[in-house]
């Protein structure tokens, strides 16, 4: 097989790793900050709950935790979660990056001067209105860095979705891999993962440059 066709299957398979990405982010982001708000809840038991479920997904393995969600239902009650493998791929990926996304939340949250919901209970704010208005926008701008982090990383993860046969990139240069008995596809997906990091890394890092505005 020749390097070109090569890199055109494999570029087959960068659709559905982009899908992964962006499903991901699309579910993870406010699902990281409903749980972050329950875990920061005043009602101990909703907390400690919450915690609960943060330390299981930050402390188990993510390909774990995809196994567990693409076929965990079948051998428990003998069904699946959908006939698409990219559903419970996706579910996994946001449930899982939730949970990192939410301690990142509580820590930008928590990073604010109470003097802040003060002043803004003084000018007659309502706690949503102080929330959206003054709290979040501050947040947003102190916590891109580790959020860039996170999404980077991502980026990466997404090969693990091999694991369940989702024809994703990886999966593909690793089935033509074992194929010609050749490491040229591993060196193309790793050549198509720079790009997509460098990408990504490119456009995070113009988001951050935006909201410095005070320098």
């Amino acid at each position: 097989m020749s390097l070109m066709t090569m890199i055109v299957k494999m570029s087959e398979g960068l659709g559905k790793t982009c899908a992964i990405f962006f499903l991901t982010l699309l579910f993870s982001l406010p699902l990281g900050m409903i749980v972050a708000l329950l875990r920061m809840s005043k009602l101990k038991v909703v907390s400690a709950v919450t915690r609960f479920f943060i330390t299981v997904l930050r402390g188990t393995p993510l390909m774990l935790q995809l196994l567990a969600v693409t076929y965990g239902p079948y051998y428990l009650f003998g069904t699946t979660v959908a006939r698409n493998k990219l559903i419970p791929v996706v579910i996994a990926f946001a449930i899982n990056y939730a949970a990192y996304f939410a301690e990142i939340y509580r820590g930008g949250i928590e990073s604010i001067s109470i003097g802040q919901y003060e002043a803004a209970t003084v000018l007659g704010y309502s706690r949503a209105q102080t929330f959206l208005r003054i709290i979040l926008p501050q947040v947003v701008k102190r916590i891109m860095p580790s959020v860039t982090n996170e999404v980077v990383t991502l980026v990466k993860d997404t090969s693990i979705a091999f694991t369940v046969s989702y024809q994703e990139m990886f999966t593909i240069g690793k089935q033509i891999a074992n194929s010609q008995t050749s490491f040229m596809p591993f060196l193309v997906a790793g050549v198509f993962y720079y790009l997509f990091n460098a990408i990504v890394d490119w456009l995070m890092g113009r988001i951050e440059k935006r909201l410095d505005y005070y320098r």
